[in-house]
């Protein structure tokens, strides 16, 4: 059995999967065998989750050809290993991401998800017309437009203080993993959509107030234990607006809007660097699988809008 710590990974990691994917029970069960198995497997070498490299991960991969393993099922295992990775790095519990860039047998890597800027701007529209009132779309408004206009993670747009964005700021402070902090840049959107978001939130707590309730120091307040929405939450909500937006849910997560303000940066011409930092990327290789997405792109466009492709 893995030790305690692997033990809390990987059961932090399929809750969070089970969660944000709804992901089937054998599914679950087959990524949580996976992945003891590596934690066991490293143990027996002194490694743990926590330390192994990239060759580490690699040896595995060759053990389990040596051990006769179809290719599908050491695809999937590395899949259920780089996952765990990508989370962990999301988390701040590692620096970098060891299975970054390992390719499956005979697969290649997959690219991140993203989505047009047209279908950004179904999104947006979508969500200024889903609440049941006008201040749930409020609200729905300026999480979409904070988080297109930043890139945060889920957990640091709903867990954002109230105080990073009064006075009508250009640019907010941003805690991320490991608690590092970064300056990001509020597009006019979304400055006009937290201010009208924060008038209704601000008359709203007033009125809590004089009811003997505590205001909240989040943004977006939550009724949980938290104190703010949560990210299961935002994760039904971007759902709910994709399918409003004409778009399929499976298409759309908060990471995928994520992936896609940094794909439509890079496509006007920001630096990689810069993207890197507004990320809060720790390594600048973690940044630059955003080029492969575009690549992808201009080479769609070539197929399918040059004017000889269109002729042939």
């Amino acid at each position: 059995m893995p030790d305690a710590e692997a033990g809390r990974w990987i059961s932090t990691f399929l809750d969070a999967r089970a969660a944000e994917l709804g992901s089937a029970r054998n599914t679950q069960l087959a990524y949580g065998r996976d992945l003891v198995n590596f934690a066991d497997w490293l143990g027996r070498r002194g490694l743990a989750l926590g330390t192994a490299g990239r060759e580490a991960v690699e040896d595995y991969l060759i053990h389990c050809d040596a051990q006769g393993l179809s290719k599908a099922t050491r695809a999937r295992r590395l899949s259920s290993i780089r996952q765990l990775y990508r989370f962990a790095f999301e988390e701040g519990w590692r620096e970098d991401n060891p299975a970054l860039r390992l390719t499956g047998p005979g697969r290649a890597q997959s690219l991140p998800k993203t989505l047009t800027e047209a279908e950004v701007t179904r999104l947006m529209e979508a969500a200024r017309t889903r609440g049941r009132n006008p201040v749930d779309r409020l609200r729905d408004t300026a999480l979409f437009e904070l988080l297109y206009a930043t890139g945060l993670r889920v957990t640091e747009l709903v867990g954002l203080p109230v105080a990073a964005v009064r006075g009508n700021p250009r640019m907010i402070l941003v805690k991320g993993k490991g608690d590092k902090e970064r300056m990001v840049p509020l597009s006019s959107p979304a400055r006009t959509a937290l201010a009208e978001w924060l008038a209704h939130r601000d008359a709203e707590e007033e009125a809590g107030r004089k009811a003997g309730r505590a205001p909240s120091r989040y943004l977006f307040p939550g009724e949980g234990a938290a104190g703010h929405l949560t990210r299961q939450y935002f994760h039904s909500l971007v759902k709910d607006v994709a399918v409003l937006a004409g778009i399929s849910p499976s298409r759309v997560t908060p990471h995928v809007l994520r992936h896609a303000f940094a794909t439509h940066l890079l496509a006007h011409g920001a630096d990689l660097r810069v993207i890197q930092t507004l990320l809060g990327h720790a390594d600048v290789a973690t940044t630059e699988i955003y080029t492969h997405v575009l690549d992808d792109h201009l080479k769609d466009l070539v197929l399918t809008k040059h004017p000889l492709a269109r002729k042939a």
